[in-house]
């Protein structure tokens, strides 16, 4: 489909951003293989190492599992241990066949103590077995845009047909905490599991996140370790409404803490927030194919952006951009097009942009209209000729 581009509409210097004194922060060092920093409202990056290459997530999988389960299960739903369960390898809760926990019990025990027992168990109760499950994954990567993943089980033990990116454990994790049940679990530093058929079975789990006890503003995420991938962590952290998401995958022993902390204080500290343009601003007046008058173009939602500190304040400009022309009828907040913002050549993103009011079709172009027209001349001439014809027998 064609692009209709109407008209770069202004350049200006983002406001709040004005000349620092002090440099822009240098980049962070991070002793892992491979490093993200985003925001997570925007999906903006704000540091990368490496970020499109292959890696092990280990128990950072668990993210995404959570997730579906989320999606697909009521969080009181029972859940039954299956006949012939063993156990799985690695960090378990030691889950026995004919058990019975909630679905938010066992996503306490995926997230919180990283059971990988509790994993398979989710996924053979979402999806059948644990095949069916990683389809799901799979699919689930996709749809968030995480398109250079694949996974093949629900808690990242090691195989060479699991892997993933920083950039796709990001947008997985961005999506994963805008759902309240799971930024609730990650955030938890401890969980008591109900009574279970063994007193002595474990129940008193603690996260393994250690930077929810050190980092100030730390709600999240997810840790992860396996021989291969090494120590692995996706981390996040809120400050005065600002939420950010550091992933660090391939790391060494306790540099996995360090280098989250370095990234998450390089976004806090290293960057400004500025809106660029705020929510239901009018920044255009478009023509209506058909219609009575002319509409008036509205932002549909602010856009921010974060820029370096102590970079001189940066041009940005904008296009609007409609895919088709306007035709009549059109209702007010009905979605036209959309506000492309650029620094530089650089695309930072896109507003939608929506109606200011309804705008109805023309009188003139109302099929019924033309139809009244024709009628009334049809009479008209008709009129005429018979005012000709009564003329005429007068005159004899």
């Amino acid at each position: 489909m064609r692009l209709w581009v109407l008209v770069a509409l202004l350049v200006f210097v983002t406001q709040g951003l004005g000349a620092a004194a002090a440099a822009a922060a240098p980049p962070p060092q991070v002793v892992a293989g491979a490093a993200i920093l985003m925001e997570a409202d925007t999906g903006q990056v704000l540091y990368a190492k490496n970020p499109d290459a292959r890696m092990y997530p280990a128990s950072t999988t668990k993210i995404l599992t959570a997730l579906i389960a989320l999606e697909r299960c009521d969080l009181d739903e029972e859940v039954r241990v299956p006949p012939g369960f063993t156990g799985i390898d690695g960090s378990a809760v030691y889950l026995r066949e004919g058990e019975v926990f909630t679905v938010r019990d066992l996503l306490y025990a995926l997230l919180v103590h990283s059971a990988n027992d509790a994993a398979v168990v989710l996924a053979e109760h979402v999806a059948g077995s644990v095949d069916a499950f990683a389809r799901l994954m799979n699919k689930k990567a996709a749809s968030t845009g995480a398109r250079h993943s694949h996974f093949v089980n629900p808690n990242g033990l090691p195989d060479e047909n699991h892997y993933t990116t920083a950039r796709d454990l990001a947008l997985i994790a961005r999506a994963a905490m805008r759902q309240p049940t799971f930024r609730e679990i990650v955030a938890t530093k401890s969980y008591v599991l109900p009574e279970r058929e063994d007193p002595k079975a474990l129940r008193h789990l603690w996260n393994t996140n250690k930077l929810l006890w050190r980092y100030e503003g730390a709600n999240g995420i997810k840790t992860g370790y396996t021989t291969q991938a090494q120590q692995c962590l996706v981390a996040s952290a809120r400050r005065e409404g600002r939420e950010l998401i550091a992933v660090v995958l391939g790391s060494v022993g306790n540099n996995v803490w360090t280098d989250a902390t370095a990234l998450l204080d390089y976004g806090f500290d290293g960057f400004t927030r500025s809106q660029i343009v705020g929510a239901n601003r009018s920044v255009a007046s478009v023509k209506v194919a058909y219609g009575a008058r002319d509409v008036a173009l509205v932002t549909a939602s602010p856009f921010v952006w974060s820029f370096p500190t102590g970079e001189p304040s940066p041009a940005v400009r904008w296009d609007v951009r409609l895919p088709r022309p306007v035709t009549a009828p059109v209702q007010k907040g009905q979605e036209l097009g959309s506000l492309v913002l650029y620094s530089g050549a650089r695309r930072l993103g896109a507003v939608p942009l929506l109606a200011a009011d309804d705008v109805p079709r023309a009188l003139w172009a109302s099929w019924w209209f033309w139809t009244g027209v024709g009628g009334c001349g049809l009479l008209l001439v008709r009129y005429r000729n018979y005012r000709r014809r009564r003329r005429y027998l007068f005159r004899r």
